[in-house]
């Protein structure tokens, strides 16, 4: 944004360049907050400098939140709804991940669809994810250029007639272990957790982990991923392995679990 840079600070929890133990504290500071002091001032102020919000917009959290807290318009309901909530979530997020790499672990996403343009069936291969995201600068996230130029496309027609347009991305979470969360309580299920993390992000509509939504229009059989058993030469069992990943659960060779998440925009 123009008006922001979002420079993180990290006021503690790390010294020297390594984590000490006690908690991280980030500093996001929000450089608009000087250009609204007198019309959202803290103590009383002066009424008429105070920006209404009379018209609440479709698909946000205008209209049902101030219905909520009966305010008489839309101003408070607006800027405590804001997308930028999800700055916090990057910056913790790249330590997060930080985190995740030294157990081996590593979460990638990119861009499958925007509008009409999509990126196919195909399964994009990790080393593929790895080059996306190893480029110093990128234009939708997109793994492959000829898609991503015709996703471009319907971005440009969006922007051309004062519209706006959705898409789908899809994050790819690699050698995750076995047994993360759990199968007992409701509130501790990864999958759960997952879902409700990135639904709650503004502009999400939709989750889908693994091939969900196809699933559901499928036969048992064609999605339920088989467990295999490997064996050495000695047919000594060496491992599990199964030979499709519609849950996003394990693939052989290459442990992944794929989830989708769609964005109107």
């Amino acid at each position: 944004m123009k008006i922001e840079t979002d420079k993180v600070h990290i006021v503690s929890g790390v010294r020297h360049g390594k984590t000490i133990g006690s908690p991280i504290s980030i500093l996001l500071e929000n450089k608009d907050w000087k250009n609204w002091q007198e019309s959202l001032p803290v103590e009383a102020g002066d009424p008429e400098k105070h920006k209404r919000v009379a018209s609440p917009r479709p698909g946000h959290a205008d209209l049902a939140g101030a219905l909520k807290y009966n305010f008489p318009e839309a101003r408070y309901i607006l800027e405590r709804a804001s997308a930028r909530e999800s700055a916090a979530r990057v910056a913790i997020g790249a330590i997060a991940k930080l985190l995740l790499r030294e157990l081996g672990m590593e979460v990638l996403s990119h861009v499958i669809a925007v509008g009409q343009a999509t990126l196919g069936n195909a399964e994009v291969p990790w080393g593929k994810l790895q080059d996306l995201h190893a480029k110093p600068e990128v234009l939708l996230n997109c793994a492959d250029p000829d898609a991503e130029q015709r996703m471009k496309a319907e971005v440009d027609q969006a922007l051309r007639t004062g519209d706006s347009i959705g898409g789908v991305f899809e994050v790819v979470a690699h050698n995750v272990p076995p047994g993360l969360g759990t199968f007992a309580q409701w509130d501790e299920r990864l999958d759960g957790m997952l879902a409700m993390a990135v639904m709650s992000l503004q502009a999400v509509k939709a989750v889908e982990i693994g091939t969900g939504m196809e699933s559901a229009l499928s036969f048992g059989s064609a999605v339920h991923d088989e467990i295999g058993y490997k064996k050495d030469s000695h047919a000594t069992f060496t491992g599990l392995t199964r030979a499709s990943n519609h849950a996003a659960e394990l693939k052989a060779a290459s442990p992944m679990g794929r989830i989708f998440w769609c964005a109107a925009i």
